[in-house]
């Protein structure tokens, strides 16, 4: 049971729920807003009650955001028990990546799947994508999808063992950086600098594949909010989450000033040439 004063579970009862398939797998998908699709993935341990803060700011900003179900409990509060058990499965998981030498890990496929349908659905120019931590590249790999064309890559810690590692293979750095080029992306991208999962060896390795097309931006880490949910403050154990669990939601705050940045470069690129009418929010 929750103590008194600990923050509750979010029971997620303003999105849709649907089980979305792409090619024969099947998975939840919270659903909310109108407007351009922007897919937002979880941080571990999962769909947090911040993550889904973050999702309610994208859709208050006047998009249609999509948030997968792909690892841990949907609206669970991240405590260090619960977590540390989701990030041990994830890991070993076929879907994931977790280690250098893996390549690019499989779930990018299906979230590519799912920023196509999410297009169709949607309409506009195209498709926002937000990882966070854990999926903090996958918004770079689902640049492979031409549907998909604001990514924004927060915190990637892939892989957990090499800080100067982007989660890809050879063959796939090579398509997204063709990619990037040929279509004129931008990458937005933020980290602490003191944050020990993602460090600025990784931020080099992103500028070293993509040039200036990659706008890689760094906090203060004493800028961070310190008292993160239990998972974040023992785990993590450095400031990380820049907005999500380590936002400080304050007029005038760094972190609060990124979250703004990343809503008007999503509001810029998916906006820009005008979007038509979207098609009911029913995959």
């Amino acid at each position: 049971m929750s103590a008194p004063n600990e923050p509750l579970d979010d029971a997620i009862t303003d999105f849709s729920r649907r089980l979305v398939d792409v090619d024969g797998v099947v998975k939840t998908v919270h659903a909310a807003g109108s407007g351009p699709a922007v897919v937002l993935m979880p941080e571990m341990p999962g769909i947090s009650p911040d993550v889904l803060r973050l999702a309610r700011w994208v859709r208050d900003a006047g998009f249609t955001v999509y948030v997968p179900s792909l690892f841990g409990v949907d609206g669970a509060y991240p405590t260090v028990e619960g977590a540390e058990e989701v990030v041990r499965r994830a890991c070993v998981s076929a879907e994931f990546r977790a280690f250098a030498g893996g390549g690019t890990s499989p779930v990018t496929a299906w979230l590519r799947g799912l920023a196509r349908q999410a297009h169709a659905e949607c309409g506009g120019p195209g498709v926002g994508a937000i990882g966070l931590c854990f999926t903090g590249n996958f918004a770079l790999t689902m640049a492979l999808e031409p549907a998909v064309i604001a990514p924004v890559v927060n915190h990637p810690s892939l892989p957990l063992d090499d800080p100067a590692g982007l989660e890809l293979s050879e063959e796939d750095a090579h398509a997204v950086r063709d990619r990037v080029a040929r279509d004129g992306l931008k990458i937005l991208a933020y980290r602490f600098d003191n944050d020990r999962w993602c460090t600025g060896q990784r931020f080099a390795a992103y500028r070293a594949l993509l040039g200036d097309a990659f706008d890689g931006r760094v906090l203060p880490g004493g800028s961070a909010n310190t008292n993160p949910p239990p998972f974040f403050r023992n785990v993590v154990g450095s400031p990380h989450s820049v907005v999500t669990a380590h936002l400080v939601d304050e007029d005038g705050h760094p972190t609060l000033k990124a979250r703004d940045e990343i809503l008007a470069f999503l509001t810029e690129r998916l906006s820009r040439a005008g979007h038509p009418e979207g098609h009911g929010h029913d995959l």
